[in-house]
């Protein structure tokens, strides 16, 4: 039997500007009192802010060192092939207790060559959102940089901006170049590529306790900007009781969400990729190595090693999960 087993991390809590304490009355976590909490990052390999493990004897170990030590056994032979010791994916929950800037992500390639990093494309699943909460997908017309530019310099980027009405359960995908801002009061988890590298182009104007206005990256972004109208922005997806359903795969992430009150069978033989289970509601028991026992509540986020290939889920009550893990590569397109 191999010595790895299914890890939970200390998450890394951070406080911003928009955050505020619905982490605790969402997801259960603990927050500290009177502190803005905007973000919770459950996994993360992103240089100075390293996972540390809380369970187990290999607690206090960082994610980067166990990664160097059981290399393919922890997060697969071809992940490891292919990303060495740096975990590629990224993973939060995110209270939006206030509006975000309005935002883009460069691509693999514009990172690559700026910031001798990573591209950041992205997934958003909404745990929670008050009656008329929207978020900011892209644009709602054909545009170009021109008329873009004229809209940020009047002030009024907004009017060009597609706003979207969200309830729980919604998920939108969010390629490297969407302009995109999370609205007020949602809670949502966010699966994205490993990389912290964002241009603020908007911030509603709004100053820091300081008074000081936010730093804006106009000129950076102009080059990350997909300026393409999409008929549709929001990922369309089925999810069936009891069963593995997919919702969203390209090559940096795929991601299935299962709602499950009866025992499931989970065979991840050919998988080669850790995976990843992110608890939405409910709590349940993942039961691995035939005998050995680890329970997941609401709001807490588990890595199964590559080296698990089977487990059996047992629900304590009704319990709804995403599933995450490396897709074998295809041509990037979501799918």
């Amino acid at each position: 039997m191999n010595g790895l087993y299914p890890f939970k991390f200390k998450p890394i809590l951070k406080e911003k500007i928009w955050g505020g304490q619905n982490l605790k009355s969402s997801i259960n976590k603990k927050i500290p009192l009177n502190k803005k909490i905007g973000e919770s990052w459950e996994i993360s390999g992103v240089e100075n802010n390293i996972s540390v493990v809380e369970n187990g004897f290999l607690a206090e170990n960082e994610l980067k060192e166990l990664i160097e030590i059981y290399m393919g056994d922890l997060v697969g032979d071809r992940v490891y092939e292919q990303f060495g010791t740096e975990f590629p994916l990224l993973i939060k929950f995110i209270d939006a207790n206030d509006v975000l800037s309005i935002q883009v992500h460069p691509d693999d390639m514009l990172a690559k060559k700026r910031h001798n990093a990573s591209g950041k494309t992205e997934m958003w699943y909404i745990i929670d959102a008050k009656n008329d909460a929207e978020l900011i997908s892209g644009f709602n017309r054909e545009m170009d940089e021109q008329h873009y530019l004229k809209h940020l310099e009047k002030n009024e980027l907004p009017d060009i901006l597609n706003f979207e009405k969200v309830q729980k359960s919604d998920v939108y995908y969010l390629p490297a170049g969407r302009v995109h801002a999370i609205g007020k009061g949602i809670v949502l988890a966010e699966i994205q590529q490993s990389s912290d590298i964002t241009y603020r182009i908007f911030d509603w104007n709004r100053k820091d306790d300081q008074g000081n206005f936010r730093e804006l990256h106009t000129d950076e972004a102009l080059d990350a900007i997909d300026f393409k109208f999409y008929d549709n922005y929001k990922t369309e997806y089925k999810s069936v009781k009891n069963t593995t359903s997919k919702i969203l795969g390209n090559n940096y992430f795929e991601t299935n969400i299962l709602d499950f009150d009866q025992k499931m069978d989970k065979d991840y033989n050919q998988l080669d990729s850790f995976v990843i289970y992110m608890c939405l509601e409910g709590k349940f028991e993942i039961e691995y190595y035939e005998s050995e026992k680890i329970t997941i509540e609401k709001g807490e986020t588990v890595l199964i090693p590559a080296v698990i290939e089977h487990l059996i889920l047992n629900p304590v009550v009704q319990s709804k999960l995403l599933e995450v893990y490396i897709p074998e590569q295809k041509n990037g397109k979501e799918t």
